[in-house]
């Protein structure tokens, strides 16, 4: 069987029998893409076919593009890895540590012992959480009326840190802060910087903070799925005139579109002709950053957002400046030193460097780590390395 049979029959099963609404997925190797797939419908409301061209809800895929934006201005000198980042983000110098409540249940905060760096901020090293994933997150949110993170305004990132720079990884508004960086490095609103510098050269003309109105009709819905197992879409898009462009999970666009970041990175630099980054900064972004430290399983404490995610215990992961990294093999097939992760509304991607392809896998189902989604994405991999 070929890889292209093999692999719409594993998506086509899933889709048919109700384990996702829909599912795109493409493969590409460092030339171009080797397999697409679309299956399913975009909003089980209305029936609309899921396309090659659907358009969903990216979220924190982002990252890796403000990550690969932030390395652009390290490049030209126009930001540093390692000085203090409210150089550029004077709000960051407010930010201080939590250490608990008082009996009034008013946060306790102390000033961090070292500045928060550009470097702590793309490894998620700074301190910062994710109120789905910390309750003291939403415990300061609730004493404070600091609002959401879904929200778009500045004051939503303005959280404060659970630990001192650089001694724990978490998971967090990091990366939207780097996005400020940017801006303020460059001179640009974030989706002008990535229109310029990221998506023109690349040909990423599908991917967008603020969608087209062509973006907009062909958006798959987000769904959630209940106790039950059932699926229903709910009308959730993020602001599109947002006081401040998250550059942690701000984007829309499609699988195509992002296969082709993927390729770049495959060939360290470059995609289709144009070169975007050196080939040693591609090298620095791919390798662990984070030392003898490891990314631990994520757990969620709002269910509706995000499950738990798992990673197996005996295969450490690291971070790069923009990716998680298997430090073994994986069943599936993914080598050792290979670079991954995902977007909250159960979107995934990753990247071999060793066995020189990349996956990228889109459905719209909250909350994060879907009982099907995640298992149906490690089965599409598998199944991609098993037919190459």
């Amino acid at each position: 069987m070929s890889m292209r049979d093999a692999v719409d029959t594993v998506l086509q099963r899933a889709a048919a029998a109700g384990d996702v609404p829909g599912v795109v997925a493409m493969v590409t190797d460092r030339k171009g893409p080797v397999y697409q797939g679309a299956f399913g419908k975009r909003s089980l409301q209305d029936g609309a076919p899921m396309g090659l061209d659907t358009v969903g809800l990216i979220a924190s895929m982002t990252k890796a593009i403000t990550s690969a934006a932030a390395m652009q201005l390290v490049e030209q000198g126009k930001l540093e890895l390692d000085a203090p980042a409210e150089r550029w983000a004077p709000e960051l110098a407010r930010i201080q540590v939590l250490e608990g409540f008082d009996a009034a249940g008013q946060p306790r905060l102390r000033a961090p012992r070292r500045p928060i760096t550009l470097r702590h901020l793309l490894t998620h090293t700074a301190g910062f959480s994710y109120e789905f994933l910390n309750a003291e997150v939403q415990q300061y949110q609730a004493a404070t009326g600091t609002p959401g993170f879904s929200s778009s305004v500045l004051a939503s990132i303005c959280l404060p840190l659970l630990f001192d720079p650089g001694e724990r990884w978490s998971y967090g508004v990091n990366t939207d802060w780097a996005g400020r960086m940017v801006e303020a490095a460059s001179g640009l609103r974030l989706s002008e910087y990535f229109s310029r510098y990221l998506f023109g050269p690349l040909g990423m003309t599908d991917t967008a903070i603020r969608m087209r109105p062509d973006m907009r009709s062909r958006l798959a819905s987000i769904h959630t799925r209940a106790e039950s197992g059932a699926l229903a879409p709910i009308d959730l898009v993020l602001p599109q005139e947002p006081e401040c462009e998250m550059g942690g999970q701000a984007l829309y666009g499609t699988v195509g579109d992002y296969l082709k970041f993927v390729r770049m990175i495959l060939n360290r630099g470059q995609a289709d002709g144009a070169r975007v980054l050196k080939a040693e900064t591609v090298d620095a972004m791919t390798r662990n950053q984070i030392g003898a430290l490891d990314v631990p399983a994520i757990k969620s404490v709002n269910k509706a957002y995000s499950n738990d995610m798992v990673l197996p215990p005996d295969n450490p992961q690291k971070w790069s400046l923009a990716f998680m990294i298997n430090t073994k093999d994986l069943a599936t097939g993914r080598k050792a030193g290979s670079l991954m992760w995902a977007g909250l509304c159960n979107s995934y991607y990753w990247i071999d460097p060793a066995s020189g392809i990349g996956g990228v896998f889109l459905t719209q189902i909250l909350p994060f780590a879907d009982v099907k989604a995640l298992p149906l994405f490690f089965e599409f991999e598998q199944t991609v390395y098993q037919n190459l």
